[in-house]
């Protein structure tokens, strides 16, 4: 088991997922219920696999709620994208999230590589 806390990876994504938050609320209103839910959803289950994973008994489980968490991240990704072709989100703020997002996958994937299965 895990201290979810103490593992960089759970912090630099609840990090992340604040700003998701923060450009999403910039959205247009009719936005809300699509791409705005879309990526809120998919930035908390980034931190909050990665917390329940620690929690399981083996490191096999752990590292299927890993699995998890760079499939939200890929879909962050595309939907980042969709952002700024719909013009929400300006090319350096893509850059910016692009940036941070590639480096927590690399993080998860090492960290990963690392378990014990």
């Amino acid at each position: 088991m895990h201290k979810f806390k103490d593992l960089e990876i759970w912090k630099r994504s609840r990090l992340f997922c604040s700003q998701i938050y923060s450009m999403t609320s910039k959205f247009p209103d009719s936005e809300k219920l699509g791409l705005t839910n879309q990526l809120g959803r998919a930035s908390v289950s980034i931190p909050s696999n990665i917390a329940e994973g620690s929690s399981r008994k083996s490191n096999k489980d752990f590292s299927r709620f890993l699995e998890m968490t760079l499939g939200s991240a890929y879909e962050i990704e595309t939907q980042i994208l969709i952002a700024y072709d719909l013009r929400f989100i300006s090319e350096l703020e893509l850059n910016d999230l692009d940036k941070e997002l590639t480096e927590i996958i690399k993080m998860i994937s090492k960290f990963k590589s690392t378990l014990k299965i």
